[in-house]
C-alpha cells in the first residue's frame, strides 16, 4: 500500500467523478480514464507511485 487517506479519497472521488461523464453531461467516453484513479485509490496502490518511492500510506512500510 502507498497510497494514503486523502490521497485515496480524492482519487475515488475524482475516478467517480469522471465515469460519470460518460453516462450524464456530455457524455465524454474519454470519462473512462477514470477507472484509473478509482482503481489505485480502491487498492491503495500506484504503480507510478512505486516508480518513484513515493508513499503517502501512514501505516507500515513494508511494501
Amino acid at each position: 500500500m502507498n497510497v494514503g487517506g486523502i490521497d485515496r479519497t480524492l482519487r475515488i472521488i475524482i475516478g467517480i467523478v469522471l465515469i460519470a461523464l460518460v453516462f450524464v453531461g456530455p457524455k465524454a467516453s474519454w470519462g473512462w480514464i477514470g477507472l484509473i484513479p478509482l482503481l489505485t485509490g480502491l487498492f491503495s496502490r500506484c504503480p507510478i507511485y512505486s516508480l518513484l518511492k513515493i508513499n503517502t500510506h501512514k501505516g507500515s512500510s513494508s511494501s
